[in-house]
Parts: C-alpha cells; structure tokens; sequence
C-alpha cells in the first residue's frame, strides 16, 4: 500500500524520492523519543505525523513521572494512530537490576504498552539473562526490540556488536537498535560532533548477513546524520532517536523533499 495522495500539493508535485510504503512497515521505520510531551503535545504531532511515526519511545525513565491515567491516556491516544508505544530501554535494566523484570513488562501490557525495549547499556547483561528477556517480551507485547552497544563506551567492537545483532534476531528480536544515545556522539558508528565513522559502519555492515540489515535501526538524532544514512541505505533506512519536533523533518529527508536530499536526484548537466 501507497501512503494516501491527500496533500494539498499531491495533485502537483511528485515526491522526487518516490512515495513511501504505508504502515504497518518493516522497513523504513521510525522510532521517535518523547522525552515528556502532555497529550495535547501528542496529540497535535499524531494528527499531523503518525502516517510517519512507526514507534513512540518514551525515552529512558520517564514513564515513571506521568500520572497513571495520563500515561495510559497517551498510550491509548498512539493506538488510535496506529503508532506502536515502549517504554526506554533504561527503564527496563532498572526493572532487571531489581529482579522485577517479569512484573515490569506484565505492568506494561497492562497500561496499553505495545512494544518493549530490551538493552544493556548501562548494565551488564549475560547472553541467556538477554534471551530469556527477549522471550519473555516475545510472549506478551506485539512487537519487541533490542539494542546493542553501550551508552558510555566510545569504543566500538564490531565483532561483539555483530554477534549481538544475530543473537538477538535469533532470540526472535523484531528490530535491533544500534546505539546512539541522544547526543548522538562517540558511541557506536558516532565519533566526534557526531559524524558517522564510514569505516566502522562499512566493516559492521559487510559483517552482518544480508537478511538482518532490514531488522536494524540506527539512532540518528542529528539531521547529518539522518541525511548521511538516508544517502548511504536509500529512504527505506531505519531510524531511530528522532525527536518530536523533528518527525516533519525527517519524512521530508526522505521524500526529497528538502534541500539535503533533493540534490542527490539531480545531474550536473541539468539546468532549467
């Protein structure tokens, strides 16, 4: 399915990176962190976003900190849209450190969580502790996630993440995240003010099997970065870390339709 020709310049101008696969997508997704927008903040961006928004992360902790019927209100809100919610992957480590992680993702069916993060970022994790957590997700919510890397580590080892990618998608992982926190540097296939590190990124592709690559989604929470990716994969690139205020934004780097984009569909030799 194509998304719906209802724009107010549909009739006019076409999309010079082509049109996008409608929801549900297995490719192409974006995953958007709320880092504590009210309902009505929500609601305005799913009026205008949610063809674009594939999942609503509400970043680390801060579940936490709504009132109940307020967090079950966006929740809710997000099914109407057809937006998938989880909670940060933070929240999760917490939960295992205090040895309630089954009570933990009971609780977040139960308050209208459709997806859930699995990572060690901050904690360290053993490989049958992170199967069993995966399985477990795998039994409750619709759709589960995982993430490799480490928050505070610069260093990247691609074999380690190589391995992880597999295990997990072994483990019955919908989607793996690569790390890239919110700063989007120094970590993962990020180095300094965020630029993407190519020779870490070509050697950690050409490491994994082609079949898994659609799983992945690689935080980019700078437009460098989303621009980069987009150029480097094509518009059908997971994405993830995207922030609220930037969901408009990103659909357009990928449609073509701002400047980042656009100029990689024309010639040299072209002119008006």
């Amino acid at each position: 399915m194509i998304l719906s020709d209802s724009g107010a310049f549909s009739q006019i101008i076409r999309y010079p990176l082509g049109k996008r696969a409608h929801k549900p997508r297995q490719t192409g997704v974006t995953m958007v962190i709320d880092t504590g927008t009210c309902y009505e903040q929500l609601s305005g961006l799913l009026e205008i976003g949610s063809a674009y928004m594939d999942v609503l992360k509400l970043g680390f902790g801060t579940s936490c900190l709504y009132p109940t019927n307020v967090l079950r209100q966006k929740l809710s809100l997000a099914r109407v849209f057809s937006v998938h919610t989880c909670p940060g992957g933070t929240l999760g480590e917490i939960a295992l450190k205090q040895n309630v992680y089954d009570r933990y993702l009971e609780r977040c069916h139960k308050l209208g969580f459709t997806a859930v993060e699995i990572s060690d970022g901050t904690i360290d994790m053993s490989l049958d502790t992170r199967r069993r957590c995966i399985a477990k997700a795998k039994s409750i919510m619709q759709v589960v996630i995982s993430e490799v890397g480490k928050k505070l580590d610069a260093h990247t080892d691609i074999e380690a993440y190589r391995a992880q990618v597999i295990a997990d998608t072994e483990a019955g992982a919908d989607f793996i995240v690569i790390e890239g926190r919110e700063s989007g540097e120094q970590v993962g296939i990020y180095g300094d003010a965020g630029k993407i590190d190519t020779s870490i990124l070509e050697a950690f592709i050409a490491s994994l099997p082609e079949e898994v690559m659609d799983k992945i989604i690689w935080e980019a929470p700078k437009k460098s970065q989303q621009v980069a990716l987009i150029n480097r994969f094509g518009q059908s690139v997971n994405l993830g870390n995207i922030a609220v205020n930037d969901v408009i934004a990103l659909e357009c780097l990928r449609l073509g339709l701002r400047a980042d984009t656009f100029a990689t569909t024309l010639t040299d030799d072209e002119n008006l």
